[in-house]
């Protein structure tokens, strides 16, 4: 029997502002859910968006000012200077996606002893310079404290992306022919047929896809998520709407429309297609773990400030494939991203390639290590250097 002392229960404070769509609070509550879960701390998350957290989560209350679900207490962040109606202060302090810190939650962070483990969760890329930065502290201009920046990546010497201990297992678990009668109200198509999920932001390049799927030789079904690109699916099939529930035939392709899908089933529709297309950080990281192929639709930025980020990844992603298989992802991810139109018949004509590329990259990536335990590693270090 040891004769260690059980670690501490941590507390931990996550703020989060919700700058656009999903992803900020995507990412923080499925960290939060983790740390509770599998590490075991309390966990508090400010946000200052209740009603988006309760589209992507329907058990919050957008009306209450503090609340508790799957064990994460969740507080409304009302405004920057305010730090709750009771100033509490956490052990650990994650400032995600640089959102700012309320200045007398930082002042009495300075005044605790023993000081917070304060960390800078900054968002996800798989750019060699992040391995650089990962875990640098910073000292803070004016208060005797320190963050560390802990950067999200796809290569060694990051923090590595979300994974929970129970995902592989589900995956395997998963019984796609249940789903699509409960989620879709059909049969699961035939191997003859390519499953294709669609969760992207407004694209210009869909009509062209979607002409190339209807105009194919193989049947293709689509699964569409409510949500900014169904305006687009309804104004190709002569639709006032393409909502839930709702389904279409032209062609070769075949479209169903889902409702929103809730966060802790989202890997599910990754794991009922074939091929996966995804946007922002969150469903990108999920589409990952799928070991399905998949196309990134990256958020786009000023100045195409993306366009860096989205090469790194491909380069990431791609490098074990052949020349022509890389050349062509490489073209279709770009198109999907805004630089020219996409060619699907050049694209997925590489689907076995693509297919045993994924699960060889499911692979390498979980080898570095997930997010949640990572950080929680860096707290402890940290911790134990006072």
């Amino acid at each position: 029997m040891s004769t260690h002392p059980a670690a501490p229960e941590l507390a931990c404070d996550i703020f989060c502002a919700v700058i656009d769509n999903f992803g900020d609070i995507g990412v923080c509550w499925r960290l939060a859910r983790q740390l509770r879960a599998e590490h075991g701390w309390r966990v508090r998350l400010l946000v200052d968006d209740l009603k988006v957290f309760h589209a992507l989560c329907p058990e919050i209350d957008a009306t209450l000012a503090r609340q508790e679900a799957m064990g994460v207490v969740i507080e409304h962040w009302r405004e920057p200077a305010h730090a709750g109606d009771t100033l509490e202060l956490a052990d650990v302090v994650i400032e995600a996606f640089a959102c700012e810190l309320p200045h007398a939650y930082i002042a009495a962070m300075a005044r605790r002893d023993p000081q917070p483990v304060w960390i800078n969760l900054e968002y996800l890329s798989g750019e060699d310079w992040v391995a650089d930065f990962h875990m640098r502290p910073s000292p803070h201009p004016r208060y005797p404290l320190d963050k560390s920046f802990f950067f999200p990546g796809l290569g060694a010497g990051t923090g590595g992306v979300l994974k929970e201990r129970d995902l592989d297992a589900r995956r395997e678990r998963f019984d796609a022919a249940s789903w699509w009668r409960e989620r879709v109200g059909v049969e699961r198509p035939d191997d003859g047929q390519t499953v294709v999920s669609l969760f992207a932001y407004e694209n210009p390049a869909v009509d062209a896809l979607l002409r190339q799927w209807r105009d194919g030789d193989a049947p293709v079904v689509l699964l569409v998520p409510e949500g900014r690109i169904s305006g687009a699916l309804a104004r190709f099939f002569g639709s006032p709407t393409f909502a839930a529930g709702m389904s279409a035939r032209v062609g070769a392709l075949q479209a169903h429309a889902l409702g929103f899908v809730e966060q802790p089933r989202f890997d599910e529709l990754l794991w009922a297609a074939d091929i996966n297309f995804v946007r922002g950080e969150d469903s990108f990281v999920r589409a990952q773990w799928a070991r399905k192929p998949f196309v990134w639709h990256i958020y786009p930025q000023a100045d195409d400030a993306h366009v860096p980020k989205l090469n790194a990844a491909l380069a990431h992603y791609t490098r074990e494939l052949s020349p022509s298989a890389r050349e062509a992802i490489t073209r279709f991810w770009h198109a999907w991203n805004g630089a020219g139109v996409p060619d699907w018949a050049d694209f997925w004509r590489h689907r076995t390639a693509l297919q045993a590329r994924a699960a060889r990259w499911a692979e390498e990536l979980a080898s570095i290590g997930d997010l949640a335990g990572n950080l929680a590693a860096h707290v402890a270090a940290r911790i134990a250097r006072r």
